[in-house]
């Protein structure tokens, strides 16, 4: 009876070592260190939270930003991140400025699979990059959409930028030379400036990032570069390709983000964080909601 009960016992040590040393299902999903990377990280790490049984671990405002998780994704530390393009085009890849759109997606997503075993899960519809912008009622007033209709009426304003835009073989004389700007006066100004100097009318124009919040609070229209000038920064979503083939339902799981965030909903929330300082959690789940996917 007592060898009963001691092979009794061991049978049940041994299931409940068994299911103490099951693998547990997780990922790390890392971002950069500001409002916006914080934001789709969350959304994609609360997307896969609500539709999967996989634990998220959060690497949320890496320092140094691309140049450490990249690096990390190779050895295997972050297994997706939010990532632009045009900061894997010129910055990872090291290529050269100048391709448009979509040779630059395709080249990007076959140069990353190949060198990194990294795959692009898909844009999600805004671009990140560099623009100009004016206030609303002078766009409209004098029908201003595009730099090109800018350049054409150039000669009425006054241009304000940080110091090194004006420094940069890609920054003003680059600009100016591509669409013919020819502005009444142009000013140097600190970064931190730009927003200030357009709202007190020292200035009409400014360069900015096309998902700055205050081109919202300000109320400045954004304008089109027709002759693409700048590099696309349109965000994606970036895995390895070792955990997609752990994990294939992320692909069409993640997929869903494709197309979803325009310039202007990722404004909106950029704005809820650091303007109306909402938790980033709390903006993500709100957005996901409001689209339906969780």
């Amino acid at each position: 009876m007592k060898r009963k009960s001691i092979a009794f016992m061991l049978l049940i040590m041994l299931m409940v070592t068994a299911g103490c040393t099951k693998t547990e299902k997780k990922i790390t999903v890392a971002s950069k260190p500001h409002t916006e990377q914080y934001i789709l990280a969350e959304i994609i790490s609360q997307l896969i939270e609500n539709k999967t049984d996989i634990k998220v671990e959060r690497k949320l405002g890496i320092g140094g930003g691309t140049s450490n998780i990249h690096p990390a994704m190779l050895k295997g530390d972050i297994d997706i991140y939010p990532e632009y393009t045009g900061t894997a085009w010129l910055f990872v890849l090291k290529e050269e400025p100048g391709k448009t759109k979509e040779p630059m997606y395709d080249a990007l997503k076959k140069a990353y699979s190949e060198k990194f075993h990294i795959k692009w899960l898909g844009r999600y519809g805004f671009n990140n990059t560099y623009t100009l912008a004016l206030p609303e009622k002078t766009a409209v007033d004098n029908n201003i959409n595009t730099f090109s209709e800018l350049a054409g009426v150039s000669n009425r304003y006054i241009f304000g930028a940080e110091y090194d835009f004006f420094e940069r073989d890609d920054g003003y004389n680059g600009l100016a030379k591509t669409y013919g700007f020819n502005f009444k006066d142009t000013k140097e100004m600190d970064i931190g400036l730009k927003y200030v100097a357009i709202a007190s009318k020292k200035v009409d124009v400014i360069n900015a990032f096309s998902t700055d919040v205050l081109l919202l609070k300000e109320k400045l229209k954004v304008l089109k570069d027709d002759r693409n000038y700048f590099p696309a920064y349109e965000a994606a979503t970036l895995i390895r390709e070792e955990t997609l083939k752990k994990y294939p339902e992320l692909d069409k799981l993640l997929g869903k983000l494709t197309g979803k965030i325009s310039d202007e909903k990722m404004i909106k929330m950029n704005y809820a964080v650091e303007i109306e300082k909402k938790d980033p959690s709390l903006v993500a789940k709100e957005f996901l909601r409001e689209e339906g996917m969780i």
